[in-house]
């Protein structure tokens, strides 16, 4: 399970971050293509823009869902 103690800074402020558990396998940038990306400098994945649709949701939601490592939470600051 994500922990907000060890999200990366790069997350933008909202509900969904990623924390230092990413194997940055690319699955999150798959699923939700406009909400993750990744860092070339750390290897690893972040939201770089917080869902601002109902679809945008629904695949952040898939991508937690779906993460082998379990590294994607939904419970950041600003979350809805």
């Amino acid at each position: 399970m994500a922990d907000i103690a060890n999200r990366y800074v790069e997350n933008g402020a909202g509900k969904y971050y990623v924390d230092n558990q990413c194997i940055d396998c690319d699955l999150c940038r798959e699923t939700a293509p406009v909400n993750f990306t990744r860092s070339d400098d750390g290897g690893f994945s972040y939201v770089f823009k917080q869902p601002a649709t109902p679809e945008e949701e629904d695949l952040c939601r898939q991508a937690m869902e779906g993460c082998p490592v379990e590294a994607i939470g939904s419970n950041g600051e600003g979350g809805a």
